[in-house]
């Protein structure tokens, strides 16, 4: 996806390479990376009032992984 189109670059674009990645060992450092970033990300949402669609977009993207362990990686669904 083309990185202009992303709302929220810094962890779109490294979380729409986990969506591509045909290599499964790969997967659990990429997955990783975009954690640490939406996590990151969350920290310095938390003294803001701003925000809101961002922290919708970070819910789906953490969802995403969820589907990504649990379909390619063999992680139990926890939900």
């Amino acid at each position: 996806m083309d990185e202009r189109s992303l709302r929220y670059p810094e962890w779109q674009v490294p979380l729409e390479d986990v969506i591509v990645e045909p290599d499964p060992t790969k997967l659990p450092d990429r997955i990783q990376t975009v954690e640490t970033l939406i996590f990151q990300r969350l920290a310095q949402l938390e003294s803001s009032n701003d925000g809101v669609v961002e922290r919708d977009a970070i819910n789906t993207a953490l969802n995403v992984l969820r589907v990504v362990k649990r379909d390619r990686l063999a992680f139990p669904d926890w939900e």
